[in-house]
């Protein structure tokens, strides 16, 4: 699959302001009216490490500036101001935003290679909060907004009594009800038809009561041995709802994969790439903050028949790869 990263990759990096001066990544991406808009994960230190969304504008989808000198969201307006708010995945729907989120009550200290440790801090809170160990899962959540600037908590989208994570809302609803894909790390075993994370379908009539689950993917080829997770919003075609997702081997190697979904019923995998469409390759991809060899998208956009692919490099920079939207479809189709 021939996929064109970006001459000016990695196009954000850390730095300018306090709150991001250590790290961005894995972002949220929209076009609308002429512009694109991105919202940024970032963090200002590993000491507590802490991430924060900031709003970011671009005519090209390339070069982009900040909107505000400020964070669009913390964790602390959702009540948790000691907490972290990561990997964002944003559509809209008529004239409201809808932002993915997930959330942890204490700083980071995610470290699957052992290296370039994080240091998480568990504060008290107020009430006896925080004696069960449950408290301290990661939470995943919708925020909603009508500017891009101003958001509020809509709902929890998962139980708060498991780790559930990459929740993905597609960008239209379905036979008249909004789809979602997770990721419960949890749902493993016998009961659950998968032995490793995979990615699930659930469905809701208003965006706060969902349905149960269903498996809808898990692993299948060795890249992708270990877990598996939805990675952006899924993208309209003729030919079924283009999703990427990403992939997890022995070696904690992250790569992109792809899957086409029927549009009517997007339970249905009508075809899915056994061969991954990105991996590790670039100096920026390889090396990084304290995760090596990711390379993980969160964010689409099609223009002018090209898919924008954008992805959070090494927990560290976000990178840019573009692809002709047919090119990508026929790639899975055949393969």
């Amino acid at each position: 699959m021939k996929i064109t990263r970006c001459e000016s990759n990695p196009i954000v990096v850390p730095g300018m302001y306090d709150w991001r001066r250590v790290t961005v990544f894995n972002p949220a991406v929209i076009y609308e009216n002429g512009k694109f808009f991105m919202i940024e994960r970032t963090a200002g230190s590993l000491n507590p490490f802490q991430c924060y969304f900031g709003l970011l504008e671009s005519e090209d989808g390339v070069h982009f500036s900040h909107v505000l000198d400020r964070p669009v969201i913390h964790p602390g307006q959702f009540g948790f101001p000691h907490g972290s708010i990561q990997d964002p995945r944003m559509v809209k729907i008529d004239d409201t935003y809808y932002l993915n989120y997930a959330l942890r009550p204490c700083s980071m200290s995610y470290h699957p290679t052992g290296l370039g440790v994080p240091e998480s801090f568990k504060p008290a809170y107020p009430d006896g909060w925080g004696e069960d160990a449950g408290d301290w899962l990661t939470r995943s959540s919708i925020a909603v907004s009508k500017d891009l600037i101003h958001w509020e908590f809509l709902c929890d989208t998962t139980p708060l009594n498991i780790n559930d994570r990459d929740n993905i809302l597609f960008p239209e609803k379905v036979n008249g009800k909004y789809v979602l894909l997770r990721r419960p790390e949890e749902f493993v075993g016998e009961e659950y038809g998968t032995d490793k994370p995979a990615m699930w379908i659930t469905y809701s009539d208003n965006l706060t009561e969902w349905e149960e689950p269903r498996l809808l993917a898990d692993s299948e080829q060795e890249w992708e041995i270990k877990k598996i997770g939805g990675a952006t919003p899924p993208v309209r075609t003729d030919r079924g709802w283009l999703t990427l997702y990403h992939g997890v081997d022995r070696h904690n190697v992250y790569r992109a994969g792809a899957m086409l979904l029927d549009l009517d019923n997007p339970e249905i995998i009508i075809a899915r790439s056994k061969k991954w469409i990105m991996e590790p390759e670039m100096y920026y991809e390889k090396f990084g903050l304290f995760i090596p060899d990711v390379i993980f998208p969160t964010a689409n956009v099609v223009k002018d028949d090209l898919l924008y692919i954008y992805y959070g490099c090494t927990d560290t920079s976000i990178g840019l790869a573009t692809v002709p939207l047919k090119d990508l479809v026929d790639f899975v189709l055949e393969n």
